[in-house]
């Protein structure tokens, strides 16, 4: 058996409760491993919805007929990720004979010897020896990805002045709140940054950002040349990204700081109230590493290895799957 055989991915299923931040970092990771997953959403049936982890069976039988079917013919790798993954990835795992390469993205919340690789951040303070620990969160950021959405994007890019700042914003979450007075503060920063330094600006919302933000900025912003995206269309996060000298993210997502961060730019982080102690830990772990730097209404310039997770890992699977074959 050659080495291409012992670490060949023919097949690969993606299993989540549909939350498009955990299908992002999943599908993300098929896409650096170069397979194309098949997605499978699940939801749990009651009590087990209600369970934690650790005392849910690990059983097929947990999910409910609405879910996508999950049957053999067994895909060679599973990559889930979220609470109501974890009892049906263990079935296929067991149903498998072991022949599925199981991988749990984020803490189980049980042994992570029930998979063969569990891959969490950093700032959760998991360890075992079939624990992948990483900076931030995992995604599909590749050169190409990004080089897709720079041309898909660039004549609605084109007329903006430079140097270009992407402003991602995202907004309350279970941890940290985007407020009035906040709102109003960063729209006034936006707009010196265009008045005073000479900034173009390229701003995207969220779900998650309260509507007095977006009136505020956008008030903020009315009669200039920044471009707001109107949430109809596809959306430009990406082409904003690609195109932009520098980003500024707000704190309440990971997967967006990460996602600024694979771009190499520098990256300023907009410090929203509240928190947690993981999000402490992650936003201080990402500075100290000289990755990001708080937002305090100015725009830096400075250097840093692109935050590239998602290829270490993909790395690692395919060891593990080849020792795995070998049978040592």
């Amino acid at each position: 058996m050659n080495q291409n055989t012992k670490t060949s991915i023919e097949s690969c299923w993606v299993l989540t409760d549909g939350k498009v931040g955990m299908i992002n970092q999943c599908r993300g990771l098929a896409e650096v491993l170069g397979v194309e997953p098949v997605s499978k959403v699940i939801d749990q049936r009651a009590p087990w919805r209600w369970l934690p982890p650790a005392l849910t069976p690990p059983a097929l039988g947990v999910i409910t007929p609405a879910s996508s079917p999950l049957a053999p013919p067994w895909p060679d790798l599973l990559i889930a990720s979220g609470r109501k993954s974890v009892a049906p990835a263990r079935a296929i795992r067991r149903a498998s004979g072991g022949a599925t390469f199981c991988v749990q993205i984020q803490n189980p919340g049980l042994a992570p010897s029930a998979f063969d690789l569990v891959v969490t951040p950093q700032h959760d303070g998991l360890s075992g020896p079939n624990v992948m620990s990483t900076t931030g969160s995992l995604h599909g950021l590749t050169t190409r990805v990004l080089e897709e959405a720079r041309h898909t994007f660039a004549d609605m890019v084109a007329p903006l002045p430079r140097p270009l700042l992407a402003v991602l914003l995202g907004g309350d979450n279970a941890v940290y709140k985007m407020t009035e007075d906040y709102g109003r503060q960063l729209a006034a920063r936006l707009r010196s940054l265009m008045d005073d330094q000479g900034w173009g600006l390229a701003v995207t919302p969220s779900r998650r950002t309260p509507d007095h933000a977006r009136r505020a900025i956008t008030e903020a912003l009315q009669g200039t040349s920044a471009l707001i995206w109107n949430e109809t269309g596809d959306n430009p996060y990406l082409g904003f990204l690609s195109h932009a000298d520098a980003v500024l993210v707000t704190c309440d997502s990971v997967n967006m700081v990460c996602e600024a961060t694979a771009t190499g730019k520098p990256v300023h982080v907009a410090h929203l109230q509240g928190g947690s102690e993981k999000f402490t830990r992650f936003h201080a772990n990402m500075e100290a590493q000289g990755i990001t730097r708080p937002f305090a209404g100015t725009i830096e310039t400075w250097d840093y290895v692109p935050l590239d997770d998602t290829a270490l890992v993909a790395a690692e699977i395919r060891r593990r799957i080849a020792i795995a074959r070998s049978g040592n």
